[in-house]
């Protein structure tokens, strides 16, 4: 691994509090309580805080005001050209996913399993329903590789959670709500904003044309859009399908809530039950059925050879 930053490949644990698992439910022995979203309507992603008897649940509060409020187009703009040039380090794959074990998820009710073993028991779901999909395979496996921002010492509101479109209106299903955007300073700028309103009718727009196509719209910085800009920047050869999932698979507002639909496009349209197909394996694969990494590994290295080979930029 050659060090092109500063970089610690020895450094401590670093402990996250994820908000986007702390309500995600376990895996549902009752397959038929999960719409086609992937969602158990009755278990999960309720966002309710006792001030009395919730310390998790107010860790979690606490990071998505966080995240709403310094969240802007300003910050995202910038985080993307930081991290854009990739030049913090090279790893490659496997290296990567051994990071992961660096980062435990506090709030992750699975907390004693390491990131690795979410990432392969992803893709031997993924594997056994679509097994003639092998770069489906992959995506289960790297689509949390992204979160290796926080190695680099980035704090958890701008490397996990659920992403949304900054720079406009926030959706009725973001978490938490408008309330939790109270103080961010792009609020009165480009939304709630009266002489906008008047002069354009583009509150909910913000600075985006209508179904501009969500290749166009910024998103809140995070791991999503972090490990899609390593996948186009190193020229990984998987197929669009694959780093549409990659990149979009934590925009939950939109591909499970159904806001948003102002900004997408046809292509969005077309990709959306995939990312949903993709979302149902990630939620509910977190069980006590770990794999045999050691005997599955060599079919993954298969997989990276073919379509991520080598050390990338990260």
């Amino acid at each position: 691994m050659r060090i092109l930053q500063e970089y610690q490949p020895n450094g401590p644990t670093v402990f996250m509090q994820d908000p986007s698992e702390l309500y995600r439910p376990p895996a549902s022995t009752d397959r038929s309580k999960i719409d086609p979203v992937g969602k158990n309507k009755d278990e999960f992603r309720t966002y309710v805080v006792d001030p009395n008897d919730d310390d998790w649940g107010n860790v979690v509060k606490n990071t998505y005001y966080t995240m709403h409020t310094h969240q802007t187009v300003e910050f995202v703009r910038n985080m993307k050209q930081k991290y854009g040039k990739l030049n913090h380090v090279e790893l490659t794959i496997m290296e990567a996913l051994d990071e992961l074990n660096k980062i435990v998820d506090e709030s992750d009710p699975d907390v004693a399993v390491p990131n690795i073993y979410h990432a392969f028991q992803t893709a031997e779901r993924i594997r056994a329903a679509h097994p003639t999909k092998p770069w489906f395979h992959l995506v289960g496996l790297i689509h949390d590789v992204g979160k290796i921002l926080a190695i680099f010492g980035e704090p958890q509101w701008c490397v996990v959670g659920d992403t949304y479109p900054v720079g406009c209106e926030p959706a009725p299903s973001v978490v938490f709500g408008a309330e939790s955007f109270q103080e961010c300073p792009d609020r009165g700028v480009y939304y709630d904003n009266e002489q906008l309103e008047e002069a354009t009718n583009s509150n909910t727009y913000g600075i985006y044309n209508e179904h501009c196509g969500l290749d166009n719209v910024l998103m809140s910085f995070g791991h999503d859009e972090y490990m899609y800009n390593v996948l186009i920047g190193n020229n990984c050869s998987l197929p669009e399908e694959a780093l549409y999932m990659v990149r979009y698979h934590s925009c939950f507002p939109w591909h499970t809530g159904g806001d948003y639909e102002h900004l997408i496009d046809d292509k969005d349209r077309q990709m959306l039950p995939l990312v949903r197909e993709f979302s149902q394996f990630d939620l509910y694969s977190k069980t006590d059925d770990l794999p045999d990494i050691d005997a599955v590994k060599p079919y993954y290295q298969s997989l990276i050879d073919q379509y991520c080979p080598g050390k990338l930029n990260f």
